[in-house]
């Protein structure tokens, strides 16, 4: 999962202005590998962006990705 992990990285980075403040913790469940995101509080709106535009449009690549197994993919934005 490390791929999924590092796609995540490498799209956020560009958006915040304190890149060394992201922290992606992965938890596995039944159903889904969740990817808990935490910036920075001042980057949090760019991140969601406006109406959730930005959190929409990362999420669409993120769940495109295939996974081995039943598993889905959820990337949850914690502020």
């Amino acid at each position: 999962m490390t791929d999924v992990k590092e796609l995540v990285l490498t799209i956020v980075r560009p958006l915040v202005s304190y890149p060394e403040e992201i922290s992606l913790t992965i938890e596995e469940s039944d159903d889904f590998m969740e990817y808990n995101l935490s910036v920075h509080p001042d980057d949090i709106g760019r991140v969601i962006g406006k109406q959730g535009r930005v959190a929409k449009a990362i999420r669409t690549i993120v769940y495109s990705v295939r996974t081995k197994g039943p598993k889905k993919i959820r990337l949850n934005i914690v502020d």
